[in-house]
């Protein structure tokens, strides 16, 4: 592992402090830097602290990242990493890949050395408090291991140059300056078996929701038999920390799990079936009563207006995990189009765009479609204008019209006119940003931008998969719902349809290649920019190398063009072990291909 030997003497060191809003109490007093292990003991806070860095440590982003690599998007922005891997130049030595094997490393590191010491460490007098302290701080570090484990599995399982599927070193206990860090890689399907464990430890320790009871009848029998009181339960498992890991969170992370296990390019090997995948998701999809539960303004999640009901300790429905909250423009000042004092940085491509259907529920070039060629985002799928900016579409404060054709001569917003800030394919990305923002500095105008994590649509999509692929279209093994009952749901919610009816989804539900193209692609839709789509691609064995495409609209004409392609070799559906640790450790095998 990158520096593991050094790793070692940073277990007690803060990471750098980033701001969780609405969390911030969690960490209060600010971690400590520098002290021995045996501080833990007789200072929870600086004990926190340690279980903290692994919160710190999370892989999340608030924004598009990793799209701008795939067929849904490129970048404006020359220095982007992620441009330069589409572009040809991945190899075991680019950070992108090492940034995150070191960081799930660590996390895991401070995890182990929190697990070791937790139930020593006096977090209350009374004893009864103090064990709910460690059950529920215990139950959050298995929740976050098997959340590190499981992204360590995305980016970094693959199969050797023998041909044997295989995962990342499993840790765990925490090492020392004089442990052997020259250990091979565990198997895909042992790794798998590690996030399970610590997902049923997860499970048994923690509620399924961070939440203030109102009397001691609503204390759970386990602490009740103690003669725990709902005041002390409160202290512990009540609403101020909602925002760490719960049960909740922990069986959606196990769904994700099970979904990269059981995908083509894991599987046979993984030791996790699509059955398994889609009996996991629906474990989690039952806390809200399956199908009936699917919130209804699920697909538009990141609006203002559903955003701004939002308390500090509170989720839109559709959320399963959210971090804090932060109040700024970012997001709209990197993607707005120019004229809206953008930079325009990932740009829609034509593909994505493509992939809409119309909003009868046919794709475009069905015959049943109506789509028109001289009015091509004409009666369309509504999340098409949700998701995505195009020619003539309206933006911003003042709903100003985005023109993005090749002859706009008013200002940048037109395909190519400003290098770093125009749209490379005649689109701008929506989703994500706010149109009651101001990046203006003469005018600043900023809101509330919340830190998603998990929502319920992608579990939904993960047991449609799962699902078509254990049983076909329309059954759902003891579920009592099925793939075809999802992907109806989510499709009526955006608004697709002719007078009621689906007749589009109905022909699909007669196969189950059919009803796998559909909800593929339906994951494409519902989940573009949330960095979802480079790992899909790679988890189905999809071709990778589709040329990103664009539109330059002149007058009435519109010219399909070639934006970027993409450079991609077949054994990339895997990612690299970095290259450093595997010339330094001889027992790390590097995947094959790199």
């Amino acid at each position: 592992m990158s520096n593991m030997k050094n790793i070692s003497k940073l277990i007690l060191l803060s990471a750098v402090t980033v701001s969780l809003a609405s969390c911030d109490d969690l960490f209060d007093p600010a971690i400590e830097n520098i002290k021995d292990v045996n501080s833990m003991y007789n200072e929870p806070t600086y004990a926190d602290g340690i279980l903290g860095d692994a919160y710190i440590l999370m892989p999340y982003s608030n924004g598009s990242v990793n799209d701008v690599a795939t067929d849904d998007a490129v970048s404006n922005d020359n220095a982007n990493g992620w441009r330069t891997i589409a572009g040809g130049a991945w190899t075991s030595q680019t950070g992108l890949s090492n940034d995150n094997w070191r960081d799930r490393n660590a996390s895991i590191q401070h995890l182990n050395t929190f697990l070791e010491n937790a139930d020593k460490v006096t977090w209350a007098v009374d004893e009864n408090v103090n064990q709910m302290f460690i059950d529920r701080l215990m139950g959050e570090a298995y929740g976050l291991r098997a959340l590190n484990l499981y992204f360590l599995l995305q980016n970094y399982g693959g199969k050797t140059a023998s041909g044997e599927l295989m995962g990342v070193p499993i840790w765990t206990s925490s090492f020392t300056a004089t442990t052997d860090m020259n250990v091979p890689r565990n198997t895909f399907a042992e790794c798998m078996q590690q996030i399970f464990d610590d997902v049923k430890m997860a499970e048994e320790l923690l509620p399924l929701d961070y939440v203030n009871i109102a009397n001691d009848s609503q204390v759970p029998a386990k602490y009740a038999s103690l003669g725990v009181k709902n005041d002390a339960y409160n202290r512990v498992f009540g609403a101020p920390v909602w925002c760490r890991m719960s049960g909740r969170i922990a069986k959606a992370i196990r769904a994700q799990a099970a979904l990269l296990a059981a995908s083509p390019a894991f599987n046979p090997g993984s030791g996790v079936s699509w059955e398994d995948a889609a009996n996991y998701a629906a474990q989690s999809l039952n806390d809200i009563g399956g199908v009936s539960g699917m919130p209804q303004k699920g697909h538009v999640w990141f609006t203002a207006e559903e955003d701004a009901t939002l308390g500090a300790s509170e989720n839109h429905p559709e959320i399963i995990w959210r971090g804090g909250y932060e109040d700024n423009c970012s997001v709209e000042t990197d993607n707005f189009p120019p004229s809206l004092y953008g930079k325009g940085r990932v740009n829609p491509t034509q593909n994505l765009v493509d992939a809409f259907p119309m909003a009868n529920g046919y794709p475009i070039n069905d015959v049943h479609s109506a789509y028109d060629p001289a009015n091509p985002y004409a009666n369309r799928d509504p999340r098409l204008s949700e998701y995505i900016t195009y020619n003539g579409a309206t933006q911003g404060v003042k709903g100003d019209v985005i023109n993005t054709s090749a002859d706009n001569t008013t200002n940048n917003d037109g395909i190519n006119k400003e290098a770093g800030y125009s749209t490379r394919t005649g689109y701008y990305m929506r989703k994500h940003c706010r149109s009651d923002v101001n990046p203006n500095q003469s005018s600043l105008l900023y809101k509330r931008h919340y830190v998603k994590r998990i929502r319920y649509t992608e579990i939904f999509l993960a047991y449609a998969e799962a699902a078509n692929e254990a049983w076909g279209p329309t059954a759902g093994g003891s579920n009592g719902y099925s793939a075809y009952d999802v992907i109806k749901a989510i499709r009526k919610r955006a608004g697709l349809g002719v007078g009621g009816s689906d007749p589009y989804l109905e022909s699909a539900k007669a196969s189950k290649e059919a009803m796998r193209d559909l909800i593929r692609n339906e994951r494409r839709l519902e989940l573009c920019f949330e960095n979802i789509r480079f790992w899909d691609l790679r988890r189905w064995n999809a071709p990778l190398t589709e040329t990103a495409k664009g539109v330059s609209i002149k007058g009435n004409t519109y010219d399909y063009i070639e934006v970027e392609p993409r450079k991609y070799s077949d054994y990339m559906i895997y990612g690299p072990l970095p290259y450093n640790d595997v010339l330094k450790f001889s027992n790390l095998e590097q995947n094959q291909g790199w």
